[in-house]
């Protein structure tokens, strides 16, 4: 099959685009990203060209620039170039060149799809790269994820290269004359990746000429293993992990307890907890009830009978609230505030009505913190909040959740959701009411 038909075959099979789709095409001046530009154009698709100078190689990066400039205007393709001090943002970030590198042209190319209206971004990787993905997951060390290399299309990101190898790439671009420039830092070893293409692989072709393909069809044979597992697992997750609310999920220590950690592992990853934390968790099970692990994002709580999940929320600053004010939003709860002369006793634990003569504005709404006191509705001494949640069975994440309203001087006025303070019910001397009401999203 020629070329431009394998091209547009694989694109197809892997559902790159869709028809009418306009591409931005990631154009360096080397030999892939050249062949990758050219396959395109012949294709008749919609494309506009981005080319990033990094300033890394002074004249050698401007003559790349110009060479893509040149092709570009031959092709009658629009290009847009952008310079960056590669050097300087690196040393700000705290980040090698490289990967300076990579955050510099992956935002670029975001930002610019955006304006130009481009479904897709290509990028001119190929199988040689797959290939040296793997090996270089496997010497920093990876699990089946890592072994799957590099996915032909990922969000908008496609990449329509895989089908060749290096050899081919080389071979097509001689034989359809296509201009090209080799940058001289990928024949440096002091780059992993470039140590692992020019060193490790040739070792591994003396033994196999074909090794690269080999680990084609075996990279192949790990996406499938992963997308067969991740389809046990998603479903298994989907039954034991039941949601409460909007990134929040409560799980049976009975549904987990006798799994094997490896299977906890698979179903905690998209949570991004490490191995060792779940080992912990696991090792905890029975005996830390209110104990929580952490993840970068997430969190879990070891409680009674269940573990809870749930995304890290930002810590909500208190709220102040003045006399004049008629709704309040904190967290995903919104109040109602009335005054009214309505002395009427109501039993909703959404709604407080509280004595107005007794209240010292501002009011504020915060979560509950350790020592905080009140005195429960129909008691003549105080409790704390601990206890009270205590006896109620509240868990710590639901406690986090709990708008606590307090007076201007200090005191309680209302556990949201479940007691008001004694001090500051509507009494038979009581001549206006502040009315509240919880609506909780």
């Amino acid at each position: 099959m020629e070329l431009g038909q394998r091209f547009k075959a694989f694109c197809e099979q892997k559902h790159l685009l869709e028809e009418g789709d306009k591409v931005l095409l990631a154009v360096s001046g080397g030999k892939d990203s050249m062949l990758m530009l050219h396959l395109f154009h012949e294709l008749g698709i919609d494309i506009e060209v981005a080319h990033c100078n990094f300033n890394l190689r002074g004249e050698e990066s401007d003559k790349d620039e110009q060479l893509v400039r040149q092709y570009c205007a031959s092709l009658y393709v629009p290009l847009h170039v952008k310079q960056f001090d590669t050097n300087k943002y690196a040393e700000t970030h705290k980040l090698s060149i490289q990967m300076a590198a990579r955050d510099l042209r992956y935002a670029w190319f975001e930002g610019l799809a955006f304006t130009l209206q481009c479904q897709a971004i290509a990028v001119a990787q190929h199988k040689n790269d797959h290939v040296e993905t793997v090996l270089l997951n496997l010497v920093r060390g990876t699990g089946l994820q890592g072994l799957r290399g590099i996915l032909p299309k990922r969000a908008n990101i496609i990449r329509p290269l895989l089908f060749l190898d290096a050899g081919e790439i080389a071979e097509a671009v001689s034989r359809l004359e296509i201009p090209y420039r080799d940058d001289a830092s990928n024949f440096s070893t002091k780059y992993a990746r470039n140590k692992i293409r020019l060193d490790i692989v040739p070792q591994f072709e003396q033994l196999n000429p074909d090794f690269v393909q080999i680990m084609d069809e075996n990279i192949s044979r790990f996406q499938e293993t992963y997308d067969v597992l991740q389809g046990f697992v998603q479903a298994m997750r989907q039954q034991i992990f039941v949601q409460q609310a909007s990134n929040q999920w409560c799980i049976q220590k009975n549904d987990i307890r006798e799994k094997d950690i490896g299977l906890w592992f698979l179903l905690f990853d998209p949570f991004g907890f490490q191995k060792n934390v779940l080992e912990d968790l696991k090792a905890s099970l029975e005996n830390e009830s209110g104990k929580v692990f952490e993840a970068a994002d997430h969190e879990l709580l070891l409680d009674r009978e269940t573990l809870m999940l749930q995304k890290k929320k930002q810590n909500q600053h208190p709220l102040l609230v003045e006399a004049d004010q008629n709704e309040v939003v904190w967290q995903d709860c919104t109040f109602d505030l009335s005054v009214s002369d309505d002395v009427g006793i109501v039993k909703d634990s959404s709604m407080a009505k509280l004595d107005w003569d007794k209240l010292i504005f501002p009011l504020r709404v915060r979560t509950w913190q350790e020592g905080d006191v009140f005195q429960p509705l129909g008691m003549g001494g105080r409790k704390k909040i601990s206890d009270f949640f205590v006896g109620k069975k509240i868990n710590l994440f639901e406690k986090r959740n709990i708008p606590i309203w307090e007076n201007g001087n200090g005191d309680i006025l209302w556990i949201s959701g479940y007691q008001i303070d004694d001090r500051y019910k509507i009494t038979e001397n009581t001549q206006k009411v502040l009315t509240l009401v919880c609506h909780k999203q």
